[in-house]
């Protein structure tokens, strides 16, 4: 940290600007972890998304040793895509130390590492989750923790696909109400749901295309090429089960316009 104190000296030695430092303070700070990582630790400063752990090939020690970073630099550690041997291996490491605690979200392979004293500000900000089907919310909740980890609130209505077309109205009537900034569809087989949503509503939905389904266009294939063949306007599309690109998508879209709200 000794290039932040610098930066933090030098405005109160009246070296740089409040503008200038500011600017020092988005430049990239990175947190070395052996030679294996380089943790962005300025990314949220920056860009206003955190940074995410993708555990999916990592090693072990490797995971284990990121996570001891994240968690004393920043306060928290976001995973995704999380084994259980490294599951494991961090509920042993962290388990015992009472002023951390540990979120386990095995069925979406999620999990979050912060101390009891790390809380995240809220932005005003409101996001909607939808899923087609329950084989689709592993995904959905990369999206809802994205959101969350960037101050937003968020809103889920999961199982409420196209086979039972009646199911969608009631959240998505709800949704409206409550006048939500962004809207994040997760939708596996045929895909159909996203472009519904975007034709009913007047903010931003993005579709997420999941890898369930079976056959030719299993996958996700198939969803995808029907969220890119949409004729429904202002539907826009992440890659196959990118819930983290979709959350992270949405929660800018909310946050700015909570800050619009804000500033009237």
């Amino acid at each position: 940290m000794e290039d932040l104190r610098a930066i933090i000296q030098k405005l109160l030695d009246g070296e740089v600007s409040p503008e200038q430092a500011e600017q020092l303070l988005k430049a990239d700070y990175i947190e070395r972890v052996g030679n294996v990582a380089q943790l962005d630790l300025q990314r949220c400063a920056r860009t206003g998304i955190p940074e995410i752990i993708f555990a999916e090939t990592k090693t072990v020690p490797i995971l284990l040793e990121i996570t001891k970073s994240f968690v004393e630099k920043k306060g928290y550690a976001i995973i995704t895509r999380i084994g259980d041997e490294q599951r494991n291996a961090i509920e042993e490491h962290f388990g015992n130390d009472d002023s951390i605690t540990i979120d386990s979200n095995i069925p979406a392979r999620l999990m979050v590492v912060q101390r009891r004293d790390f809380h995240v500000p809220h932005t005003g900000g409101t996001v909607g989750i939808i899923t087609a089907g329950s084989s689709d919310i592993p995904v959905a909740e990369e999206a809802r923790l994205v959101c969350e980890y960037m101050g937003c609130t968020t809103m889920t209505a999961y199982d409420v696909g196209v086979a039972g077309l009646h199911r969608i109205f009631g959240p998505l009537k709800d949704m409206v109400a409550q006048k939500i900034d962004a809207i994040v569809v997760c939708a596996g087989m045929e895909g159909t749901l996203p472009g519904l949503v975007a034709s009913l509503v007047d903010v931003l939905v993005i579709a997420v295309p999941t890898s369930s389904g079976y056959g030719h266009g299993g996958r996700g294939e198939g969803a995808l090429t029907t969220m890119l063949q949409s004729c429904v306007p202002g539907l826009v599309v992440v890659n196959i089960d990118n819930g983290v690109g979709a959350g992270a998508a949405a929660a800018i879209v909310a946050n700015q316009m909570a800050s619009l709200r804000m500033d009237r």
